[in-house]
């Protein structure tokens, strides 16, 4: 039995989609239908009911779907045991939310190149939503999102939250501390886009500190966050991680402020791969070096360095 024609339905079924089933093995969507026509015939019985344009399985389809993840499985632990793995290379889309990519992400992908000489990386940086509706349709492996993704075959586990904080200019905002009501009053703020985890946060933060209508402004990239603060144009609420790694080459200036904000949730999501320990492997690698809230101590106030 060819394992590429198994693979082809576990990932049709999975994804409830030829379409993307396809996407996901980087093959044609006629290439992919062959496949399991194929195997169909092997079998001897339709795994696909065809008759309408729903997608759905034949009581014998909903039979081999347990039979082919067996398969699957056993494949990959036989390549793993072998050591069959170790000259391939290593596939992985990844997408992470602006926030990982600027705090802790570059050194991880170092590290896990150095582990995974031949790895292969398609990486998309996007907003939580997107990055969640990728997943569930199959266009990723693997996401660091502030929202946690949910589907068939999904799983998800909560890392350490970001710490967040006000940033600003180092020349502009040289006061020692700062009032939540002072920077409302003196500053306008900016946050991540509208909805967002930090954005509600930081209007809740606001109404108990009993600052009415303040001024905010909605950005989805943390670059032009950055330039609009350069630029003396507000104070923004950023995660702490990122603002030390950007502090080294920019003036920016964690401001000290009575009213802490929110942390910000990071959540691990991947889609199980029967047929590749590659998932699995980065997984793994994400969870040993998860990152741990940084201590405030660690921050200079003046400027990082």
């Amino acid at each position: 039995m060819n394992l590429r024609f198994v693979e082809a339905f576990y990932w049709a079924v999975t994804l409830k989609s030829v379409t993307r089933a396809a996407e996901k093995l980087f093959v044609t969507q006629s290439a992919l239908s062959s496949r399991i026509a194929a195997l169909e015939a092997e079998l001897g019985v339709l795994l696909l009911d065809r008759r309408d344009k729903q997608f759905r399985l034949t009581t014998a389809g909903v039979r081999f779907q347990h039979h082919a993840e067996r398969l699957l499985n056993l494949q990959r632990d036989i390549k793993a045991e072998f050591g069959s793995d170790a000259v391939r290379p290593m596939s992985l889309r990844l997408g992470v939310i602006e926030s990982v990519l600027h705090s802790w992400l570059i050194p991880w992908l170092q590290a896990l190149r150095r582990e995974h000489p031949q790895l292969e990386l398609a990486l998309s940086v996007e907003t939580t939503p997107v990055l969640v509706d990728q997943m569930r349709r199959g266009a990723v492996d693997l996401i660091l999102t502030a929202l946690p993704a949910d589907g068939d075959g999904v799983r998800t586990q909560a890392l350490a939250p970001m710490p967040m904080v006000f940033v600003g200019q180092t020349e502009r905002h040289k006061r020692p501390r700062w009032t939540l009501p002072m920077l409302a009053e003196q500053e306008e703020l900016l946050t991540f886009q509208r909805g967002s985890q930090p954005h509600v946060a930081l209007l809740d933060l606001c109404r108990k500190q009993g600052v009415a209508a303040p001024r905010v402004h909605t950005i989805s990239s943390i670059s032009a966050m950055v330039q609009l603060v350069e630029e003396g144009f507000g104070v923004a609420t950023l995660p702490q991680a990122a603002v030390q790694r950007l502090a080294e080459r920019l003036p920016l200036r964690v401001l000290r402020c009575d009213a802490p904000l929110t942390p910000l949730p990071i959540h691990l999501s991947w889609r199980d791969d029967p047929g590749a320990s590659a998932a699995g492997s980065v997984v793994d690698a994400v969870l040993a070096i998860e990152p741990r809230p940084v201590r405030a101590a660690r921050i200079s106030h003046r400027k990082i360095r």
